[in-house]
């Protein structure tokens, strides 16, 4: 019999008010429609595993997302969803945004019927390595008015730094450019990184 991880109860309880009967709702139909699963945290999130990871879900400070491991093999190409949000749903931020109970516990068992077959996911292409990206005068001349801010973003792996400069330089207007290369700064000198609005919500 499959028992709840106490984790994702506090989880659940520490998220905000209109995600709560989201995730309560998709906790409900992946045990309905695979009563051996065992939930676990995975990179501070709750997932659902059965002979392997399954699903997995989360809360954000304005929306929730829920993903299938196997996502490529339960939908249909032709039903493709269109999404602004990782997971398989996009931007969940209620219960209407989801398929129906009956649906999504059909999809629950496909995605258990797969792990039962030991069913792999279709392997993905490794990306090709970035060649870094070089920093603009401007951007560096900003930087270095503001020695909080040159000191978070020096400390930042390159992928972090590479979404700032990305932002930023990809502006195509003038004016754009010097409020996206303000606003970086800003939030450089409070130590986020460029999307930290989709970051899990924390009280």
């Amino acid at each position: 019999m499959a028992t709840k991880d106490p984790r994702i109860d506090a989880y659940i309880a520490k998220s905000a008010d209109f995600a709560k009967p989201i995730l309560k709702h998709l906790r409900k139909v992946v045990h309905a429609g695979c009563p051996g699963v065992e939930e676990t945290m995975k990179w501070s999130m709750p997932h659902f595993d059965y002979k392997g990871v399954m699903c997995g879900m989360a809360a954000f400070k304005q929306h929730c997302v829920f993903g299938f491991w196997k996502e490529a093999l339960i939908f249909d190409r032709d039903k493709a969803l269109e999404k602004t949000a990782m997971g398989s749903f996009g931007c969940i931020k209620s219960l209407a945004d989801l398929p129906s109970e009956k649906a999504l516990v059909r999809y629950v068992k496909k995605a258990a019927a797969l792990n039962d077959a030991g069913i792999k996911a279709p392997g993905r292409t490794q990306p090709k390595k970035r060649e870094q990206l070089a920093v603009p005068d401007y951007f560096s001349a900003a930087l270095k008015k503001n020695a909080k801010a040159r000191k978070i973003f020096e400390n930042f792996p390159p992928s972090k730094r590479r979404e700032y400069l990305e932002w930023v330089t990809e502006a195509k207007r003038e004016e754009t450019r010097r409020e996206r290369l303000a606003t970086s700064i800003q939030w450089l000198a409070e130590g986020k990184t460029r999307h930290w609005k989709y970051q899990p919500a924390r009280k």
